[in-house]
């Protein structure tokens, strides 16, 4: 298989797994408000360098361990780039800040595969520089498909995404492209030649478009046709984008780089309109979408599944006695250690609504859902929510369901829903199941 991919270097951090940044940067003004902006607001440690001198130090003390540099063009003991080339040369991706800039210049800097650069020259200069570098930690998590059958052409795309930190996988044909496709599951972009020998860049479009939408993957066409209807009949194939050979490279990074915002605010929409508000879990609206998913896939296996609702005992007299504001709390508290409980799991976790909870356990059966359940309950009933300068406890009833044939999603909510009244009835704080049943009614 000819496709191949390259994941680049990460860290294990905070929050951009504990990456470091070199700042090259002589304006004490500069340094340190790129410094303290950096850390506050991605997290990265930042070791600032004032001179070529101290860069070459720094870099002899640990090299390899930086994986981005922020660098002025023009520094009292380097005013030519050297601090530039020095960085380059240890294999430290560069984004260049400078005030000093002409045709002559930006040719200079384009040839040593920077990153970007940006310019002293306004008021929005520290933003964009800030920017500049939470677009490096976007793309090292975004995966980009190059298809083009020409070795020669591929390999100036590759070059030009790899500058930019993108994850890159190359495809020489249709059928390498779609074996990409298969092969990564995160595959957020495509660019593609149109003159292909197996098949067009269009058709290619076409065939992807019909498998993937627009929100979830983007294609970019790309070709050195003289053809002005091109670019329309791609786009009207599907793409997201095309541009004409020769491109200038701002303008192909510019183009990938909008694409991508445009789907991380998609996902950003998608990720809202799933999510409850006070809770943060996941809501009813996403439970019933996702949820007969879930079920369908394990029925498909002959497998079985289970779901629980979940009510907080005496929900309506905690409200009534201490107000709303300490009954958010408390669902916030449940729904904290509900989240903590399930994360990095299979099992979906919901907040159908009041102080209702909903679970659905893929591939697992009754008891085996009934068991965890009363572990949960177990952990709830530990709980301490502060109401003024009164310690409240907390606890739950669970109901469970097993899935075993095909029927409606609602019916399976409402059978857990049974049982959370039976599990009322029989004094709260317990978990009541079809397999407790049936083995009372085995007695």
């Amino acid at each position: 298989m000819a496709f191949a991919g390259d994941l680049h270097r990460d860290g294990s951090g905070p929050r951009h797994g504990g990456q470091r940044l070199l700042l090259v940067e002589d304006s004490r003004m500069f340094s340190a408000v790129l410094c303290h902006r950096i850390h506050a607001e991605l997290g990265l440690n930042v070791k600032p360098c004032s001179s070529l001198k101290a860069l070459k130090e720094t870099i002899a003390e640990g090299p390899g361990d930086y994986t981005m540099a922020i660098v002025d063009l023009n520094l009292p003991d380097a005013p030519y780039g050297e601090a530039l080339d020095c960085a380059i040369k240890a294999g430290i991706p560069a984004i260049v800040f400078t005030a000093t800039f002409d045709l002559g210049t930006r040719n200079r800097i384009m040839e040593r595969n920077v990153i970007d650069y940006v310019l002293k020259d306004n008021e929005s200069a520290l933003d964009n520089v800030v920017a500049s570098v939470r677009r490096v930690l976007s793309n090292r998590k975004t995966r980009v498909l190059v298809v083009d059958d020409v070795d020669t052409t591929r390999n100036v795309l590759v070059g030009l995404l790899e500058a930019q930190q993108y994850v890159v996988v190359e495809a020489a044909s249709g059928p390498e492209a779609f074996a990409a496709l298969e092969a990564y599951d995160d595959i957020e972009i495509v660019v593609t030649d149109h003159h292909m020998p197996d098949i067009s860049g269009y058709e290619l479009t076409r065939r992807i478009r019909r498998r993937f939408g627009s929100d979830r993957l983007r294609i970019i066409g790309v070709s050195s046709s003289n053809d002005r209807m091109l670019s329309a009949s791609f786009l009207k194939a599907g793409a997201s984008d095309f541009l004409y050979r020769p491109f200038v490279a701002e303008e192909l990074q510019c183009r990938i780089a909008n694409n991508v915002e445009t789907l991380t605010q998609l996902k950003q929409l998608r990720a809202a309109a799933a999510c409850d508000y006070l809770t943060g879990l996941y809501n009813r609206r996403y439970f019933y979408d996702l949820g007969p998913k879930l079920v369908n896939d394990c029925l498909r296996q002959n497998a079985t599944a289970a779901v629980a609702v979940l009510d907080i005992d005496h929900f309506k007299r905690l409200n009534d006695t201490y107000g709303h504001e300490i009954g958010d709390e408390v669902l916030k508290a449940v729904a904290d250690r509900l989240a903590t409980i399930f994360n990095g799991g299979d099992n979906l976790l919901s907040r159908l609504g009041g102080e209702e909870f909903a679970i659905l356990f893929p591939m697992m059966d009754s008891i085996a859902a009934s068991k965890l359940c009363d572990e949960i309950r177990s952990d709830i009933s530990r709980l301490k929510v502060m109401a003024d300068d009164e310690e409240l406890s907390v606890t739950v009833s669970i109901g469970v369901a097993e899935i075993s044939d095909y029927e409606t999603f609602d019916n399976y909510l409402n059978a857990a829903d049974q049982f959370l009244y039976m599990a009322k009835h029989k004094g709260r704080n317990q978990v009541y199941s079809d397999a407790r049943m049936t083995e009372e009614a085995a007695q």
